[in-house]
């Protein structure tokens, strides 16, 4: 399906070639940008039916792409993030077809008034424009992003990282094929055809007006990197350094349920749980069974002296494993005194992208919704809900963690803006 590898690393001409793809994608965004609905969705069907069609296809190339990483030596969690299954492809495509249902955003009047000289005032959403997507490991940001950017109405150029370069590049003709198919450009979605890592820092000068907005979606230094040198706007997604409190009154099935779900199900996903806090009082009779419980999962724990105490196997834990995404079958476990003191770690230590509290304290957990500020709190659930898809978006282009524009799960309504519609019958300014 693909054509052999080959990219362009090295060229000399790569300046040239991501000002020219910046441009073509600009062309495309004035299009997509006035594409009806109808036919978004077509260009929606047609990638959902190509991904299907062409499952095997991808998944021989993301093949390639693990046994790479692993020839490298990559970690397990970092494996488990780049490698595609047939669930996972049919999931891809589970969610092109739930981003075709949302409704289409673009055109939606969110508010209308009317002033006392008699003009009507609409403020309507639109398309950002031009979103650059720059991505490590995953492969299916490729298709989350591209989608939900279509839906949307923006162009979108996607920079996928070298270790899923031929996965993306295999997803990619999928996302071509059905723009092609709806009569749409098929610059509207661009994937960079190099692994040359200075194509990154030429998406960040914003390529001559040719990017509006940059999203990172990836670790610690890629999103640092990218806020330091960007010279357009970003949607930040800083690390998952979440946690879960367990209070005193938490039912201790549930907290065992929740808190190997949120560590174990996935560990290297960004909702993943990396701290246990533990309320005091509750120590006695859960401390023990859940360090167990996760020690036997797999799951190394490390923790304070009196989580050390419950379990020989526990590793004492450092000040720097309060702050640290380990994206790894690993987890942090503290004691803490109570509520206030729990709030106060998560203020502390915590990234503001997920946190979750386990309680039957309906006062409890109301004030830990209230006063954690994070993008996603949850109570009484696992903190790897925190995704477009579990949240009915379809797809997600990343959990922004900033507080501007956007927050939490960034889907097609988060990915435009707005505009205000002025109508007049003929009123001058006295």
């Amino acid at each position: 399906m693909s054509a052999p590898l080959k990219a362009i690393d090295g060229n000399a001409d790569l300046a040239a070639l991501m000002t020219d793809l910046a441009a073509k994608a600009r062309a495309a965004a004035r299009v997509l940008a006035l594409a009806p609905p109808e036919q978004k969705n077509r260009a929606l069907s047609a990638i959902e039916a190509a991904i299907r069609a062409n499952a095997a296809a991808i998944l021989a190339a993301n093949a390639e792409d693990v046994a790479e990483a692993r020839a490298g030596g990559m970690s397990s969690a970092f494996v488990d993030r780049l490698t595609l299954t047939p669930a996972r492809v049919d999931g891809m495509a589970d969610g092109v077809a739930t981003v075709r249902e949302i409704i289409d955003p673009v055109g939606a009047v969110t508010e209308s008034w009317q002033r006392p000289n008699g003009m009507t005032i609409e403020r309507v959403r639109v398309p950002l424009g031009v979103i650059g997507v720059i991505f490590e490991s995953r492969p299916n940001v490729a298709a989350d992003a591209g989608v939900l950017c279509l839906k949307s109405g923006n162009a979108v150029i996607l920079r996928g990282g070298s270790d899923s370069f031929r996965s993306c590049r295999a997803i990619h003709d999928c996302l071509v094929q059905g723009l092609r198919e709806a009569g749409l450009p098929e610059a509207a979605i661009t994937l960079v055809p190099t692994r040359d890592r200075a194509a990154v820092g030429l998406m960040l000068t914003g390529l001559n007006g040719g990017i509006d907005v940059i999203v990172p979606r990836g670790g610690k230094s890629l999103v640092a990197r990218v806020e330091a040198e960007a010279r357009v706007p970003v949607f930040a997604h800083l690390e998952g350094v979440n946690h879960i409190y367990v209070d005193a009154s938490a039912r201790l099935d549930m907290a065992k349920s929740v808190v190997l779900n949120a560590k174990m199900r996935r560990p290297g996903v960004c909702g993943a749980v990396e701290t246990l806090l533990i309320d005091r009082n509750a120590a006695a009779t859960k401390l023990k069974p859940l360090v167990e419980m996760l020690i036997e999962a797999g799951c190394e724990v490390r923790g304070d002296d009196t989580v050390q105490g419950a379990d020989s196997r526990v590793k004492p834990a450092s000040d720097e494993d309060w702050n640290t995404e380990y994206e790894d079958a690993i987890i942090s476990a503290k004691i803490v005194d109570s509520l206030d003191d729990a709030i106060a770690h998560i203020q502390n230590h915590g990234s503001h992208h997920t946190d979750a509290i386990v309680t039957e304290d309906a006062a409890a957990a109301q004030r830990f919704l209230n006063e954690v500020d994070s993008a996603i709190v949850l109570h009484n659930a696992s903190t790897q809900f925190a995704d477009g898809g579990e949240f009915g978006f379809g797809a997600e282009i990343g959990i922004a963690t900033g507080k501007f524009h956007a927050r939490g799960p960034v889907g097609a309504e988060q990915l435009t803006s707005f505009k205000y519609r002025v109508h007049g019958t003929g009123q001058t300014r006295p």
